[in-house]
């Protein structure tokens, strides 16, 4: 028995594996479509949250870079006193103790006619009299006309007087300060207090009261060289003249017509001149050419009143010449520190890594006076900025003077900080984040 074997595989069924082939094609494209669709998702999507996260990241701040120059402290210069050449001065002003300067000897040395400045203020001492009001009548004997006799006979300075003569006390006062009238002082005196001594020992007792330790009065018109005081006492003693109403009107005084007395002139033609208002000259061979003077001016829109003395002048004429330049000198010392430069300084600047740049400038421009020498420390405290408008509050700075106190500024940016474009922040994430 025989078998047949034929190896030949069977040939497929036709379009079987044809059929099957494109299936599996098919598939694979669709697989990679999915993937591609998916990959691009996602990469747009990626992108997406880039640029929203781009989008509302905050701008990057810039650090506030502060000019070295304009925080270099402020400095003013020492006072420059123009002194007179000869004698001695001292200088001081109202609302402040002790003097601004003095030069040349501060010992006692005879203070000539600045004693009538005492005679009188111990007298409105007495009469307390108030701002306009004349005080008593005094009426006036042949005894004041002996003092006068006297008077003559030393060569003083006198003014006119009779016997039945009356005069109110302000009036007699004016008789003795503004021509200097020896008489007028000695009858003040005696009228008031019984005797020439008695006066003056009630002056001393006034002095000793207020704490003028340096000053003696022998005599109440200052010829007798013993009527003595210190440039500082007697700066002192001026600033009682004219904190008095009626004394200080007085001694601003250029010229007054009295009854028997006739018209008498201030002994002092300064008056009127650089704010001057008094207070007394004086003049003896001991004391030299002398001044006792106040004047008030305005210092930075301030109104102050400066006292001072100068006494042991060789002449009147360099008396008129010192006295002016020695208070434009003290008055040039207050000096007014525009601490901002009107508003122009600038204290630093904003630049942004994508060109953006504005000045660092302050809100507002404040004034400091400094008296004398004097230094004032700046310092800058600004925060970073990103995006800002022209005028954005952005930080302070902060003035301290010589005393230590301060003054504090706003700042503000002079110039806008512009946002960057979204292009730019997409194109500099490491500045973004």
């Amino acid at each position: 028995m025989s078998y047949a074997v034929d190896l030949e595989p069977e040939p497929p069924v036709e379009g079987a594996g044809a059929a099957q082939g494109a299936s599996a094609a098919a598939s694979s494209r669709r697989r990679g479509a999915a993937a591609v669709s998916i990959t691009a998702t996602i990469v747009f999507l990626a992108i997406a949250a880039y640029v929203g996260a781009v989008f509302v990241h905050p701008v990057p701040a810039a650090a506030a870079v502060v000019s070295a120059s304009a925080t270099t402290p402020l400095t003013t210069a020492a006072v420059d006193p123009a002194w007179p050449a000869h004698g001695s001065a001292a200088i001081g002003v109202v609302g402040q103790q002790g003097l601004l300067g003095s030069h040349g000897s501060q010992k006692a040395l005879p203070m000539a006619s600045m004693t009538k400045t005492i005679t009188a203020l111990v007298l409105l001492d007495k009469y307390k009299l108030a701002a306009g009001q004349q005080g008593p009548t005094i009426t006036f004997t042949d005894a004041d006309v002996k003092i006068l006799e006297q008077v003559w006979a030393e060569d003083g300075s006198w003014a006119k007087v009779a016997a039945g003569e009356k005069l109110t006390l302000t009036q007699a006062l004016t008789a003795m300060m503004l021509p200097s009238a020896n008489n007028y002082a000695r009858s003040l005196a005696v009228w008031s207090y019984g005797s020439q001594a008695a006066f003056v020992k009630a002056a001393n007792a006034w002095l000793k009261k207020h704490g003028f330790t340096h000053t003696v009065m022998t005599d109440p018109s200052g010829l007798n060289a013993g009527s003595v005081s210190t440039p500082a006492d007697l700066v002192g003693i001026g600033e009682l003249a004219i904190a008095n109403p009626v004394l200080a009107a007085v001694v601003d005084t250029k010229s007054a017509t009295l009854p028997t007395v006739g018209k008498i002139t201030n002994t002092d033609p300064l008056i009127g001149q650089d704010g001057i208002k008094g207070v007394k000259t004086g003049y003896t061979d001991e004391a030299g050419h002398c001044l006792l003077f106040a004047a008030t001016v305005d210092v930075n829109g301030t109104p102050r009143t400066f006292v001072g003395v100068v006494v042991g002048q060789p002449t009147y004429e360099a008396v008129w010449a010192a006295v002016p330049e020695l208070l434009a000198s003290y008055e040039a010392a207050y000096h007014d520190v525009d601490l901002t430069s009107s508003g122009s300084t600038v204290y630093g600047e904003y630049s942004t890594p994508w060109g953006g740049s504005a000045h660092l400038v302050a809100a507002s421009d404040p004034h400091l006076e400094i008296y004398s020498a004097g230094t004032v420390s700046v310092k800058v405290d600004a925060p970073s900025l990103g995006a800002a408008a022209s005028g954005s509050a952005a930080g302070t700075v902060t003035f301290t003077g010589p005393d230590g106190a301060k003054t504090t500024v706003p700042l503000r940016t002079e110039g806008a900080l512009a946002a960057p474009s979204l292009w730019w922040k997409l194109t500099h994430p490491r500045d973004v984040f």
